[in-house]
């Protein structure tokens, strides 16, 4: 595990811990931190959180975050000890939602294909041995009445 991997994984800890922990606002939802991405001189950050909830739940809480982004880079300079404060910003990460939506339609997919299948094995009736079918009737099934109404 390199260095930029390891300084990663302790930004990506304390900043769950911060935004859980000692983040006070009340337009933060239930946020996930999912990974960070962090260069290669350790200077910037891109934090990817995921919100549990609607639309209007991650605007609430980009706004919050984006207002306690000095905050949070205080306390993470604090207490991950580096040369310099590195700088952060915060993406929102919809690949669970994303994830969760393909999931749905392949159960989607899957009860339509066990559907069709439970109907293509039902058992076709049998016409009784001693009536007389055409040659065509055996090689096509047999004949459909093609007229909807009777006439009159």
């Amino acid at each position: 595990m390199s260095r930029q991997e390891r300084v990663e994984e302790a930004i990506k800890k304390e900043v769950s811990l911060i935004i859980h922990d000692e983040l006070k606002d009340p337009r933060v939802g239930f946020v996930t931190v999912t990974r960070v991405e962090l260069s290669k001189d350790l200077r910037n950050a891109k934090i990817f959180y995921s919100v549990l909830g609607k639309e209007e739940d991650y605007r609430k809480t980009k706004v919050a975050l984006d207002s306690a982004l000095g905050f949070i880079r205080g306390l993470v300079a604090q207490r991950i000890n580096l040369r310099f404060a590195t700088e952060l910003m915060f993406h929102e990460d919809r690949s669970t939602e994303y994830s969760v939506r393909i999931e749905e339609v392949l159960n989607k997919i899957k009860e339509l294909d066990q559907s069709r299948d439970s109907s293509n094995q039902e058992p076709a009736a049998k016409k009784p041995s001693g009536t007389n079918t055409s040659r065509e009737e055996r090689k096509s099934g047999p004949k459909k009445n093609l007229r909807k109404h009777k006439k009159i």
